[in-house]
């Protein structure tokens, strides 16, 4: 009995993480500096459709983000967090939560993304979790997913 609410439990865990792969062809200096430079990330930071309000970013260890966007829809999202692990050019460790009209954050979680030289390419993995609910880990999913389309159109665009 034990084993099966482990093994359900190991299960509900990997439900509420996910983990994104994309390979991009450009070296990995470039690839991270996409990332690191707030100007850069303030055009593709969001999902597909969203509009960068701000971006404040102190890329560094215990440097803090803050991001506002709007939705197609006209709604403001804000997100902010920690850097716990800046390794340049390839791991980014961040805490990341919502933040609501009153400033309050609601359940934070971990997002490392890893950047892995492959040729003259670059191996990107983007991991978040734990989430409190399954349906908000697959919200995530599909948001990141859609900012890494727009990531990727930026970063083919650059010389």
């Amino acid at each position: 009995m034990a084993a099966r609410n482990s093994a359900a439990v190991a299960d509900d865990l990997h439900a509420r993480a996910f983990e994104i792969e994309r390979i991009f062809d450009a070296p990995r200096s470039l690839v991270f500096e996409a990332w690191a430079d707030p100007q850069r990330a303030a055009r593709w930071w969001g999902p597909q459709g969203f509009t960068t309000l701000s971006l404040d970013m102190d890329m560094r260890q215990g440097g803090h983000y803050r991001h506002s966007m709007r939705s197609p829809q006209g709604t403001v999202h804000t997100k902010r967090g920690v850097f716990r692990e800046v390794r340049r050019p390839e791991l980014l460790v961040f805490t990341y939560a919502w933040e609501d009209d009153s400033g309050e954050l609601g359940p934070e979680t971990i997002v490392t993304v890893r950047l892995f030289e492959q040729g003259s390419a670059t191996r990107l993995t983007l991991h978040q979790g734990t989430f409190d609910s399954v349906s908000s880990c697959d919200s995530h999913r599909s948001g990141w997913s859609g900012a890494l389309e727009r990531y990727a159109a930026y970063v083919a665009a650059l010389p």
